[in-house]
């Protein structure tokens, strides 16, 4: 009979070496003399001018975030749109009140206009 820690064990040592072992030879191949040139910030050969960090408008990520929302639950209703003809009552039941629930945070998005992108 084997035993099933022994795997445990083993999946553990090789996510701990996995990671362990680049880091090493990193550390090893590392340039040892650093000086003003190679420590300062390289970008496009040509020093930034102005402020380097760009804000965005939260408004893409919450678009970005109701696209993952919907894409998601699509996701979870393909199996059920297969196998609606063996599917008993009530779970069709469930499946248009899912479907009823995705349409009410669609229009909610949309009237609230976070969808447009401009």
């Amino acid at each position: 009979m084997h035993n099933t820690w022994l795997y445990v064990g083993l999946f553990l040592i090789v996510g701990i070496i996995f990671p362990v072992i680049p880091l090493v030879l990193s550390a090893l191949v590392a340039p040892r003399k650093p000086n003003p040139i190679k420590q300062s910030t390289y970008e496009c050969g040509l020093e930034t001018v102005g402020e380097s960090q760009v804000q965005f408008k939260a408004q893409y990520y919450v678009f970005a975030l109701v696209f993952l929302i919907f894409d998601v639950e699509t996701v979870f209703l393909f199996p059920w749109a297969v196998s609606l003809n063996i599917q008993p009552y009530f779970v069709v039941v469930e499946g248009i009140l899912f479907i009823s629930i995705l349409i009410a945070g669609l229009s909610y998005t949309w009237r609230k206009g976070m969808l447009e992108w401009a």
